[in-house]
């Protein structure tokens, strides 16, 4: 059957599948269970929003019961997880996920983590047995029904194993790196524009070398065309921490927020384990025992991406059927990989590997030119224990404890927060990080010197630390994380430090803050990018009288991103139509590279940098930016500018996994909510801008969460959807209202 006819007849059946596996769900789901796999009687209770407590008897016990629970309620994400890990999609969707596939397979994920589940300890691997033999048993149970997925794409689940959890902590490596990409982006444009105009979109990197990889604009657009959106960039978060000397309670809070890609279900799931040895509650990602984010009974944490430099790309230099090293001649690692295809023969791929790492240009076929690319990643490194770091972590009882666990954290580096009963408060950013001979400047670099070449990592103990320190407040937004002067290269480039600033003010403004502060400081909609780039934009000249009545409405606005009020959306109109005028010239077919607003260029551009405006006329250029942004606010939403609403246009949307892509349950599945703020704000509502002025959030806060250390038992969560992943289920989306309005739950071990 080709792979058009089985399309067709999944959207065609997908309602009646759909709803008959919801109703064998509705009679079988209170079914009670008896289990061979488990040691002891375990107790499972469930709230109002199906959120679990598990008590049992041992810690594998727990794992195991978790499991069971994940399959239960999250089957279908988790398979996806593991076939976009393993490079395995194509089996049940076809040809159009060979691309996917591709990538993937040529990257070697899930032979790394096969590979690095020996190196774990025993009780960490016990775990991950543990928890697998749960998921396998609700797989196995044949009186309750696979999820409607499986049924639309007659497919059924293989038994789970430790390597699909493991392959997912690699994945979101790479998802939590995004680096290579802007070096890419930086290289194809480097022949292109000035070393002031590359200055301008990049202010922090070092000046262009005279020499680089010279990959050239149509290789590197090529090479980000190829990339899979599964492995886009998701960056972002913010985490704080107060001390008892700032806290009502007298105890520390710790407040964390992780943003990432919406769609529903959203990655997190909450659940609270009880077991000797083992009392942990918050965050968990199903197909993963651990939890990510959360506390015991002793300490609370919580972390954000460093975003530090770690994925290298190297051109090669072929010599004959090798390629050349500072050794002379290597041969290329080549291994053959055979992708399956669900309604098509199935396709060979011949994987080679450098010195580097694997030769992802091998993907462009005859658009590479040639040209051989290798990339090296701290997620491609053989031996790989974070998982272990996790399972240390969530048993931690002081920063002692703490900072041991971390030691085995290798991919993404992050920023976890730390705070504990005792008093104590801090931050430490794990993970490895690569010593390199030489900078690269943000580019691909040649790879045949070895001039920069990775000879190492960065100590562990040299990494960025923070321990109760003396002004009682530790934040971090994705900002620098490291002083002037610091010995080792992080990254050259950090976010814009916006939302740190902004936390930072609220926190100095009161001597002292209870839990229920910084829950409200989450939903913080000021923008001090607004408040920054509107003196500038509304320097220029109105040039008509409708641009002169958005310009009274902005000049009055306080830059609050409220869904409220039509000034949000008058203004993020307008700074996205003169990005786009100013950048759409210059770049061609990397402009899709700069979809994000970047405050710095405009506020450059707005301060006299206008060789980017035509004729050096920048003021007029912004004006008929402002029309351009006019005009299309008043197709989509009408004339009256009174009547116009930030939060009408800028929706949180939630499109579910499989159902979103299709055209009849697409609209019925998905789950969607008015929301404030914008990509610089506290509440982070980061937006792809559509035709038609329609501001669709895709990225954000999922998961919130609040502790007071004074009180662990009454830490406070939300998730953004609901813990189910059917949408016909009672608790697909019964988060939602909850988190728009900022309310949390209660969730104790």
């Amino acid at each position: 059957m080709r792979s058009g006819v089985r399309l067709a007849m999944v959207v065609s059946l997908a309602p009646l599948l759909l709803l008959g596996a919801v109703v064998l769900w509705l009679v079988l789901g209170e079914e009670t269970m008896r289990l061979s796999g488990l040691n002891a009687p375990v107790t499972i209770t469930r709230d109002r929003l199906g959120v679990p407590t598990i008590t049992a008897g041992s810690a594998e016990d727990a794992y195991f019961a978790l499991g069971h629970l994940h399959a239960e309620d999250r089957l279908w994400q988790m398979e996806l997880q593991r076939r976009v890990g393993a490079g395995r999609l194509a089996e049940i969707l076809g040809p159009r996920a060979l691309p996917t596939d591709r990538f993937m397979r040529t990257l070697g994920l899930y032979r790394l983590a096969e590979a690095s589940l020996a190196d774990l300890e025993p009780e960490v691997r016990r775990g991950l047995e543990a928890y697998a033999a749960g998921v396998n048993a609700w797989i196995g149970r044949r009186s309750v029904p696979l999820p409607a997925e499986f049924l639309l794409l007659r497919t059924s689940p293989e038994p789970w194993r430790p390597a699909d959890t493991l392959v997912w902590g690699r994945l979101m490596a790479l998802q939590l790196s995004g680096d290579w990409t802007e070096k890419l982006t930086r290289d194809g444009l480097a022949g292109t524009l000035t070393p002031d105009m590359m200055a301008d979109l990049w202010p922090d990197h070092p000046p262009l070398p005279t020499r680089h990889s010279g990959l050239g604009g149509e290789v590197a657009e090529a090479l980000l065309a190829a990339l899979p959106p599964v492995l886009a960039p998701r960056l972002a978060s913010n985490v704080w921490v107060v001390a008892g000397s700032r806290s009502q309670s007298g105890k520390p809070i710790l407040a964390n927020d992780p943003h990432l890609e919406f769609h529903a279900p959203i990655l997190w799931y909450l659940a609270s384990l009880s077991a000797p040895g083992l009392e942990v509650a918050g965050a968990t990602v199903p197909g993963v025992p651990f939890h990510l984010l959360g506390h015991n009974r002793d300490i609370a944490w919580g972390c954000t991406t460093t975003h530090s430099d770690t994925i290298d790309l190297f051109v090669e230099q072929a010599d004959g059927d090798g390629y050349l090293s500072p050794e002379g001649r290597l041969a290329f690692r080549q291994r053959q990989e055979i992708l399956k295809v669900a309604g098509g023969d199935p396709e060979p791929l011949l994987v080679r590997e450098t010195r580097h790492g694997p030769v992802i240009s091998d993907l462009l076929a005859d658009k590479a030119g040639g040209r051989i690319l290798a990339l090296s990643a701290t997620a491609l490194a053989p031996r790989q224990l974070s998982a272990q770091a996790l399972w240390k972590v969530n048993r931690a009882t002081d920063w002692r404890d703490f900072n041991a666990a971390l030691e085995d954290f290798d991919a993404p580096q992050q920023n976890f927060a730390y705070a504990d009963r005792a008093g104590h408060i801090g931050m430490v950013s794990p993970g490895r990080v690569p010593i390199r001979r030489q900078p690269t400047g943000g580019l691909p670099r040649p790879g045949w010197s070895g001039e920069f070449d990775w000879i190492g990592w960065v100590p562990y103990q040299d990494l960025p630390r923070q321990f109760d320190p003396p002004s009682g407040i530790i934040v971090n937004a994705n900002n620098k994380v490291v002083p002037e002067g610091y010995p080792h290269h992080l990254a050259d480039s950090w976010p814009e430090p916006y939302r740190a600033r902004r936390i930072g003010q609220r926190l100095d403004a009161a001597p002292r803050h209870s839990a229920r502060d910084m829950a409200a400081l989450q939903m913080d909609r000021l923008s001090l990018m607004a408040v920054e780039l509107k003196p500038l934009l509304l320097a220029a000249r109105p040039l008509d009288r409708r641009s002169a009545a958005a310009r009274t409405l902005i000049e009055a606005w306080d830059g609050e991103m409220t869904p409220e009020r039509p000034e949000p959306l008058i203004f993020q109109a307008w700074i996205n139509a003169l990005q786009h005028d100013l950048l759409a010239p210059w770049l061609g077919g990397q402009l899709s590279a700069f979809r994000q607003v970047r405050p710095r260029f405009l506020k450059a551009v707005l301060s006299g940098r206008d060789v980017w405006c035509r004729d050096g006329d920048c003021p007029t250029m912004v004006g008929k930016a402002l029309i351009t942004a006019l005009d299309g606010i008043s197709r989509q939403y009408g004339e009256d500018m009174a009547s116009w609403r930030w939060g009408k246009a800028h929706r949180a949307e939630f499109d579910a996994l499989l159902y979103g892509y299709l055209p009849l349950l697409g609209p019925l599945t998905r789950l969607s909510a008015e929301a404030g703020g914008d990509d610089f704000t506290v509440q982070r509502g980061s937006y792809v801008m559509e035709q038609g002025a329609v501001f669709r959030q895709v990225h954000g806060a999922g998961l919130r969460a609040v502790y007071d250390l004074a009180d662990l038992d009454d830490s406070r969560m939300v998730i953004a959807t609901g813990q189910s992943g059917s949408p016909l289920s009672a608790h697909w989306g019964d988060f939602l209202e909850l988190w728009r309005q900022g309310g949390m739950i209660r969730l104790k071990p």
